[in-house]
């Protein structure tokens, strides 16, 4: 998530120069069909490209407003787990009176988090996260499930039994795991009768919410913005950069009638920044879009899950009376994950 007031100008021109580059190419090939090798019938109908570029505004509006919906719905669930991480912290806290017992509910909860946020940031074929204008950012912040494996992290807040449990599972069934152990662990303070019925009804009734919570996460992060409308929107895109500057030649080329000097006869060179320039509004908001669509793959704009996770953590020990706190994450060039 990006901390600043707004991305520089320069940083958005730098991430989407690839683009531009390819614009420009795409720009100049009619030009030089039109100008230098004399094919003036190498032209389209501009209302035909107009028709096409209003058909494509459509088409990427709808994109972004529904990837822009994803990263939204994932903010929310990840509020609502924090809120209900706290919930559990605080009835822990409350209903055990053997501090142990608490921490130990508190940390196998952390250790939950710890399993949810490696696999929602684990790599799908469709995320963005290897394109060259992503990669070459990755030195700029930092990706914390990247840098710490999941079991030197697991160690910390599972016992020797439990960790070598979770160790030999897939990444993906990890946290669910963890909650079977969490529920065992609730239902063995009921029988020892550290807990009620009313409690031990009560924080099962947050596991299950927890369960619900992951389902929704894992929702998003295995089911993609459908194949389908990306790649639509992509021919679209696309289909309408190569063709406009072939609608703008004769257009350019009428404004050589009254133009003297320099650049007379020289008009229509000037499709190549015009079409460009347009064009790459299109292609921008197809790669925000893009960009916004995975709001776990580790991305400058994703949901900082590490940092809600490590602000659970901290909340829930300080309501068992801990003080040896982590540290929460800091933002490295304005971006936290």
């Amino acid at each position: 998530m990006h901390l600043g007031k707004t991305y520089k100008v320069s940083e958005f021109i730098a991430w989407t120069r690839r683009q531009i580059y390819l614009l420009l190419a795409v720009g100049t090939v009619p030009v030089l069909l039109y100008q230098v090798l004399g094919l003036r019938w190498l032209t389209i109908p501009l209302t035909v490209v107009g028709l096409l570029g209003t058909a494509t505004s459509f088409i990427v509006g709808f994109k972004n407003v529904q990837t822009y919906n994803r990263t939204v719905e994932a903010q929310h669930l990840w509020t609502s787990i924090l809120n209900t991480s706290r919930f559990w912290g605080a009835s822990v806290g409350g209903f055990l009176r053997n501090p142990i017992e608490a921490r130990e509910l508190v940390d196998r909860h952390v250790a939950w988090l710890t399993c949810l946020r490696h696999e929602l940031r684990s790599a799908r074929p469709w995320e963005t996260m290897e394109k060259a204008s992503n990669v070459e950012y990755r030195d700029v912040y930092r990706i914390p499930e990247r840098e710490t494996p999941i079991d030197d992290e697991l160690r910390k807040h599972l016992s020797n039994s439990e960790h070598a449990q979770i160790r030999e599972a897939k990444l993906n069934r990890k946290a669910t795991q963890v909650l079977w152990l969490q529920s065992r662990a609730l239902r063995r303070l009921h029988d020892q009768g550290d807990l009620s019925l009313t409690m031990y009804i009560e924080l099962n009734k947050l596991q299950k919410e927890f369960i619900d919570q992951q389902g929704r996460a894992e929702r998003l992060k295995n089911y993609p913005y459908p194949r389908q409308y990306a790649i639509i929107n992509t021919l679209f895109v696309w289909a309408f950069c190569v063709l406009l500057p072939f609608g703008l030649l004769k257009e350019f080329d009428k404004l050589n009638d009254g133009i003297s000097g320099l650049m007379q006869g020289c008009m229509v060179w000037l499709v190549i920044p015009f079409s460009a320039t347009i064009s790459w509004m299109y292609t921008s908001l197809e790669q925000v879009g893009e960009s916004t669509e995975n709001p776990f793959e580790g991305s400058a704009n994703d949901v900082p899950i590490t940092l809600i996770a490590r602000t659970i953590e901290r909340e829930m020990k300080e309501f068992i009376g801990e003080t040896d706190l982590p540290v929460l994450p800091v933002p490295v060039h304005e971006i936290i994950l």
